[in-house]
Parts: C-alpha cells; sequence; structure tokens
C-alpha cells in the first residue's frame, strides 16, 4: 500500500508538492504548478498546501 510523505529530495521549500507528485506518479512540476493556480485564484491552494504541511509526515530515511 502507497503511503503520502513529504518528499525529502524532491523539496522546493518544504517537500509537499513532491510528495503528492511521487504518490500520484506525475512531474512534481505539474503539482506545483497546480498550487500556484490555485493560490493565484481564491487562496484555496494556499490553504490545501498549508494543511498538507502540517499534516503529511517527513518521508522516513530509507
Amino acid at each position: 500500500m502507497k503511503k503520502l510523505y513529504k518528499s525529502r529530495t524532491d523539496r522546493k521549500i518544504n517537500g509537499v508538492c513532491g510528495g503528492i507528485a511521487r504518490y500520484l506518479d506525475v512531474d512534481s512540476t505539474i503539482v506545483r504548478v497546480i498550487f500556484g493556480i490555485g493560490i493565484l485564484f481564491g487562496f484555496a491552494g494556499l490553504w490545501a498546501y498549508l494543511i498538507c504541511l502540517l499534516i503529511m509526515p517527513e518521508e522516513p530515511i530509507a
């Protein structure tokens, strides 16, 4: 079963977008663009990012 973690390697700010991209098996740039668009249009992306930042655990060291 796949688990959602903040990425330790693919991170610009805190690894949230990199972790979501790895979980969904897509490029992290696409996830970052979607969050950016969400921030520009009604701040939904900002709230989603902040919630993920607080709730998502850090990726375990392998």
